[in-house]
């Protein structure tokens, strides 16, 4: 069946045709959200939450419009409304895995990563994640941020300039 077919039905109150039409989004909405909060409990519930707010405002989605961007939006703003709740800044504890350890560089490469990462303003992690995990294209960015291509740009360019100061570099030799 066609978005637009589908589309037409969930706006009618089919639950089902809107699940058909979530089901392709909802992969890249969770990986938004993870990178977000950094929590799998937390991405789980704010892709939950997004989804019910999109359901409640299918009326607004616009036909003929992609729906990732659309959705992608809710999940990112859903995402900085749980960041903002008193509830976030209670103290988390890693999961604790007994799975086989992966080497030592690996981890080592990651925290960087993770710790620069984690020092970043929310919209500048909003921005790489859009642009650089979930890979999608300037044009989507832009409609996710609800701004024009070249503003897209240029948030990418200001977080990687946010980010470089938190990596560290090293030269071997």
């Amino acid at each position: 069946m066609s978005e637009q077919g589908a589309l037409e039905r969930a706006k009618a109150g089919d639950g089902l045709a809107f699940e058909e039409l979530l089901a392709p989004v909802l992969d890249p909405a969770f990986r938004l959200a993870m990178t977000m909060l950094n929590d799998k409990g937390a991405a789980e519930d704010a892709v939950q939450e997004a989804a019910l707010k999109a359901w409640r405002k299918l009326d607004q989605f616009r036909p003929g419009s992609p729906m990732r961007p659309w959705f992608l939006a809710i999940v990112a703003n859903e995402c900085r409304s749980s960041r903002r709740a008193r509830w976030w800044n209670v103290l988390r504890f890693p999961d604790i895995r007994s799975e086989s350890a992966p080497q030592a560089d690996m981890w080592a490469d990651r925290a960087d990563l993770d710790a620069a990462l984690a020092q970043l303003a929310p919209p500048h992690l909003l921005v790489l994640t859009l642009y650089y995990h979930l890979d999608l294209p300037i044009d989507e960015v832009a409609r996710v941020l609800r701004c024009s291509e070249g503003a897209a740009r240029q948030r990418v360019h200001r977080a990687l300039a946010a980010l470089r100061p938190g990596l560290v570099l090293e030269v071997n030799g």
